[in-house]
């Protein structure tokens, strides 16, 4: 899975979405990830990762970081039409 885009659970940092640079055991390193601390228009992560939202409005993800470690619990990749889905959600503006 190295190079491709994934959603990756962990423990205690929440979801996150993004290249998958690096794994090792239970750390993995992604680029360009962006949290995903809320969505809505899609039942689980999984879904997320398949389908991308429906809503897309009511979504809060965050700007993209250039590269982020997580200790992961799953590793989820996506599907075209899910990165499409997901990389046009705006940044959330809390303002």
């Amino acid at each position: 899975m190295l190079g491709k885009k994934v959603i990756i659970r962990t423990y205690s940092a929440g979801a996150h979405y993004g290249t998958l640079k690096s794994k090792d055991g239970a750390t993995v390193v992604l680029e360009n990830a962006i949290r995903i601390w809320y969505w809505d228009g899609a039942f689980t992560l999984s879904a997320l990762a398949m389908e991308g939202t429906s809503r897309p409005e009511n979504c809060k993800f965050s700007m993209p970081v250039n590269e982020i470690e997580l200790d992961r619990i799953e590793i989820i990749p996506c599907t075209e039409k899910a990165i499409a889905s997901i990389e046009g959600v705006k940044a959330h503006d809390p303002k």
